[in-house]
């Protein structure tokens, strides 16, 4: 039986085949990532366009970079650039650019929200879609983490990095949303997004600073 993506034996040298397995399993966990995330920012913008929530639609713009950053790992892994180290290291860099991008848009938007005092709509929809998130997005970024381990890719890591900031996210939307939905704290979700966008920060400063490792 096929080994799981979390299942892949650490510290052993590749053989071709079995890089190009890894590298087939990178695709395909950067596939599964984007079909999610364009699904999931769908249901962010109708759904916080309805409830007048910023948290939601701040949550759907996470989810277009995080879609940003599946195609970047997919252009790093195409054909022609699988062994490119400068596409390594530029593939890593990008997807530290779209950390900061997360990080901006999401600040900006919950510093507005705090300043004008803007009390949104209890958003179910929102509560159900932040839940899922919550528990599918560690199970993906594990599985990323532990192929880019294997393949020294630093920028697999990365990506993965970005499903585990999606489900940090989430769980400070869920947090934001059930407190104005059940206690009316309208102030709750912004707050939470502030904590968030200090995390983004703090991960797009590693991925810029770390270095492709010399096994690509």
């Amino acid at each position: 039986m096929e080994q799981s993506a979390l299942q892949i034996p650490v510290g052993q040298p590749l053989t071709d085949d079995e890089r190009l397995q890894l590298v087939s399993r990178v695709r395909l966990l950067a596939s599964l990532g984007i079909a999610w995330h364009i699904v999931e920012a769908a249901i962010a913008f109708v759904a916080g366009a309805a409830a007048g929530s910023i948290a939601l639609v701040g949550f759907g713009a996470d989810s277009l970079v995080e879609t940003l950053a599946g195609l970047i790992v997919l252009w790093r892994f195409a054909d022609r650039r699988a062994e490119a180290e400068t596409a390594e290291q530029r593939a890593q860099r990008l997807i530290g650019l779209s950390f900061f991008l997360v990080a901006g848009y999401v600040a900006v938007e919950a510093l507005r929200t705090l300043i004008a005092a803007n009390h949104p709509d209890a958003s179910w929809i929102g509560i159900g879609l932040a839940a899922v998130t919550l528990v599918t997005m560690p199970v993906l970024a594990s599985a990323k983490a532990r192929v880019g381990e294997r393949l020294g890719s630093s920028a697999t890591k990365s990506e993965g990095r970005q499903n585990l900031l999606c489900a940090y996210l989430s769980a400070g939307l869920l947090v934001g949303l059930s407190a104005n939905a059940l206690l009316s704290w309208w102030w709750a979700d912004p707050a939470t997004a502030l904590l968030i966008a200090g995390v983004a920060v703090h991960e797009g400063r590693e991925a810029w600073r770390g270095e492709a490792c010399e096994a690509c």
